[in-house]
């Protein structure tokens, strides 16, 4: 007996057993779900993306084409993966050597977007809605609602949940210009206002 996919997959798409695959989600043209990866409810993965074993994906996550996510990587609910941006997980690679045991774990959090040709140097975080700029190198961690853009990157504002840049007033309070929501800014971090 057979048990109904309730995911939608390209013929050309590669599904290895042992992974997990939430209903509503969608995977496109030479694609690679390898073992024991977990995707959530509602994703989409774009065409010649690779999703190695162990990877953890939430709901509602977009992976733009030709991603490789790397063991180690954990994105929450609703990230975005611009094309072509790059996770690594080794700190210093060799192709003789072989460093396995050695993957740092990445943890991209909720809502946070990684712009086009971007490259995630393993190890770090990058906070709730944080905006990484097309083609930024990110070395550390980037705090949440940032917007972080160069090589190597640097902050260069903060942006709402919808991904609008925010601008502060004398008191510390910005206005989300799509939303209305209140963001504060309080030594050196932006919180949505409840």
């Amino acid at each position: 007996m057979s048990k109904t996919k309730h995911y939608f997959s390209h013929e050309t798409a590669v599904i290895d057993e042992g992974c997990s695959i939430g209903d509503g989600t969608k995977i496109w043209h030479f694609s690679h779900v390898m073992p024991n990866a977990s995707i959530g409810k509602s994703c989409n993965l774009g065409q010649n993306v690779v999703i190695s074993p162990n990877v953890i994906l939430g709901e509602n996550v977009k992976v733009q084409n030709n991603v490789s996510i790397y063991t180690g990587v954990t994105c929450e609910d609703d990230v975005f993966l611009g094309p072509s941006m790059v996770f690594t997980n080794v700190i210093n690679p060799r192709s003789a050597v072989n460093r396995k045991n050695e993957f740092k774990e990445t943890l991209v959090k909720k809502g946070a977007s990684i712009g086009a040709n971007a490259t995630i140097i393993c190890g770090i975080t990058i906070g709730e809605y944080a905006l990484i700029g097309a083609g930024t190198v990110v070395t550390k961690d980037v705090e949440p609602f940032s917007l972080v853009v160069g090589n190597p990157s640097k902050p260069i504002g903060w942006v709402s949940k919808n991904g609008h840049r925010l601008k502060f007033d004398g008191k510390g309070i910005g206005i989300c210009p799509e939303t209305s929501e209140i963001y504060q800014l309080r030594n050196g971090r932006v919180m949505l206002k409840k």
